[in-house]
């Protein structure tokens, strides 16, 4: 158990000290560029907090209150899914600032980085309520004060959920995957007939390169939900438990932790605060 919550900590507490360096210059802070990853630091970090006392109520074998254990279990489901939205946003973002450098500061500016990124949790809202709307309209025998074993599947038990869940996750990755894709074959083009832009233009391009990789973990992530080892294998309960440990860890923990410090450190400006704050 101390070697599954252990990691996420750590992860936890870098991804703090990242977030700070970003609240503690003006310039990080007015800049919409900072302003996206910063909310993708805190949706990732959310994650990793709800995941993480799932898994204790699981490893410990909590009987939790429904309600609470429903609210965590959505809390953890909407940054999975918010994640591959904000990267969307920030592809465009780079997108903008690469095709018309000189109009990016009128196009991507604080007040309309704040409007895309409520856009992005409105639109998951609906998404939660649909499944709120879903379970409350079907399920008569829970109450919300009883105490319940916290898992999804002791939760959310009708099939209709699950054909809802998976078309809003197909929606969202083939819109994702499209504007990346799109977005960096028109950098890739800006790369062969920029002259002056040369070198901004190269690092967009590894940029959204990066952006597709994100989206990759994003998606391993959730393939996490679709496994179940001691249902769909033929494996004991030891056995199963060490398989969702490790499953816990490779696409859970550790895609979130990547994720941020792949992005951050590679900037020059903010691996310089980063390290201040950490050190």
């Amino acid at each position: 158990l101390l070697l599954s919550i252990l990691p996420g900590l750590v992860f936890i507490y870098f991804n703090g000290v990242m977030l700070y360096a970003l609240m503690s210059k003006h310039y990080f802070r007015e800049s919409p560029r900072y302003m996206l990853f910063a909310h993708l630091l805190y949706t990732d970090s959310l994650q990793l907090v709800a995941s993480l006392t799932l898994y204790l109520f699981a490893a410990a074998k909590v009987r939790v209150i429904f309600s609470v254990c429903t609210a965590v279990t959505l809390l953890a489901i909407a940054c999975v899914k918010i994640s591959p939205l904000n990267l969307a946003v920030m592809s465009l973002e780079r997108y903008v600032a690469i095709r018309f450098p000189l109009r990016h500061a009128n196009i991507a500016t604080t007040k309309r980085t704040m409007v895309a990124i409520t856009v992005v949790w409105t639109v998951i809202s609906f998404d939660s309520l649909t499944q709120c709307l879903l379970f409350v309209s079907h399920e008569k025998e829970v109450l919300p004060l009883s105490p319940v074993t916290c898992h999804k599947n002791s939760i959310f038990r009708l099939q209709t959920r699950s054909i809802v869940n998976v078309t809003f996750i197909s929606i969202y990755f083939v819109m994702v995957g499209f504007i990346i894709i799109f977005t960096y074959v028109a950098v890739l083009i800006t790369v062969k007939i920029a002259s002056s832009e040369v070198e901004n233009a190269h690092k967009a391009h590894r940029t959204l390169l990066l952006h597709f990789f994100q989206l990759c973990l994003c998606l391993l992530s959730l393939l996490f939900n679709m496994v179940e080892p001691e249902s769909h294998w033929s494996v004991d309960t030891t056995a199963s438990s060490h398989v969702q440990y490790i499953l816990f860890l490779s696409l859970i923990i550790f895609p979130k932790f990547l994720s941020p410090f792949l992005y951050g450190l590679r900037d020059n400006t903010l691996r310089q605060v980063f390290k201040f704050y950490l050190t």
